[in-house]
């Protein structure tokens, strides 16, 4: 199979973050962990956060994370500049900066052209030498499916770290990029996506959250993730749960690609979507406006999506200009962080 003739997504059965092991499946075999213990981790794995941070000196942490998955759209190159955006990402979410890089790749050699698999590599190193992130190695497995990945390493100031865990009342939450990236990929895979709105999500998904991170790292951000996998109520509620606050998210200002309403009307849901919503449901109440195709965009399984911030009110208008003039020209203020009902998401 060349890399001219090659449809990537008929080959996997999952794609890109749609293809996560469900969240409760994934809390199941990590719970009761016994986790080794140091005083110089600052972010680690029980805090369930974008990335790991670990003190070095009192002025310089390193931030750690890993990301890889199967292809969400056909094209080699394409494939590999998402990977690379989507797990540079993670770093960007801490307020951090990614220095290297490692390619973790599994390659089906017997049935696929090496050729693809140099094209996603130089997909990965365009979106790499964007960033300013060297490649200093990595690892390849045989496997029956593509998929590949980066795993990251980055440094922050110790004080200047942004975790999930630190709403504020009143804060506001800006949303840097649409949501239904996994309903419309699983469009492409079923060959009902016009080449326009390929073409749209496609270089969205391959965007670098740099920008946006560089914009917030000058107004008085709280918290922040970026919304992935799990969706955007997914990531939402590990910011709320423990938080000892609620939120209200306003179902009509979140940015949604049009084309995903469309398709989630027709019930072209990825199965990640019922999963999140099957972990995570319990804890969102919709009002009785929020249509059930807006509810399944709202649990959809985003790959590479935006960053979710929360940040001071009186500030947060000028951020949300800011990030707007940076070039998110979809980045719109989507709701609020409340004292109750804690832990709590309310979509009205």
């Amino acid at each position: 199979m060349t890399n001219e003739t090659i449809r990537l997504t008929q080959t996997v059965k999952g794609a890109g973050c749609a293809a996560k092991l469900p969240p409760g499946d994934l809390d199941r075999a990590l719970c009761g962990l016994n986790l080794p213990v140091d005083e110089n981790l600052i972010v680690g794995l029980d805090r369930a956060d974008d990335a790991g941070v670990y003190r070095i000196s009192n002025d310089l942490a390193l931030v750690q994370t890993i990301d890889f998955f199967p292809p969400m759209v056909d094209d080699p190159y394409w494939f590999g500049q998402i990977a690379a955006a989507n797990a540079l990402s993670d770093v960007y979410a801490m307020g951090g900066t990614p220095k290297t890089a490692m390619n973790v790749v599994a390659f089906p050699a017997k049935s696929m052209d090496i050729s693809v698999l140099r094209s996603v590599i130089e997909g990965g190193l365009a979106v790499m030498r964007e960033a300013g992130v060297v490649l200093v190695g990595g690892h390849t497995v045989e496997d029956p499916e593509l998929k590949y990945g980066l795993s990251v390493t980055g440094f922050i100031h110790p004080d200047r770290i942004l975790t999930k865990k630190n709403l504020h009342h009143g804060d506001r939450l800006i949303l840097t990029k649409p949501l239904g990236t996994g309903i419309i990929t699983t469009a492409i895979k079923a060959g009902l996506a016009g080449a326009a709105i390929m073409e749209t999500v496609t270089r969205s998904m391959a965007t670098l959250n740099r920008d946006s991170a560089m914009v917030m790292r000058d107004y008085p951000v709280h918290a922040c993730t970026d919304i992935t996998g799990f969706g955007f109520l997914g990531h939402l509620a590990e910011m709320v749960v423990d938080s000892g606050h609620g939120v209200r998210i306003q179902a009509a200002s979140v940015p949604v690609w049009s084309e995903a309403l469309a398709w989630a009307a027709m019930g072209l849901i990825p199965a990640g979507a019922y999963s999140n919503r099957n972990f995570r449901g319990a804890l969102v109440e919709f009002g009785p406006g929020v249509e059930q195709r807006c509810q399944d965009v709202l649990f959809d399984p985003q790959t590479s999506g935006g960053l979710l911030i929360s940040v001071e009110a009186e500030a947060a208008d000028d951020l949300l200009k800011a990030l707007i003039t940076a070039g998110m020209a979809d980045a719109a203020m989507v709701g609020e962080v409340l004292l109750e009902p804690k832990g709590r998401i309310i979509v009205k």
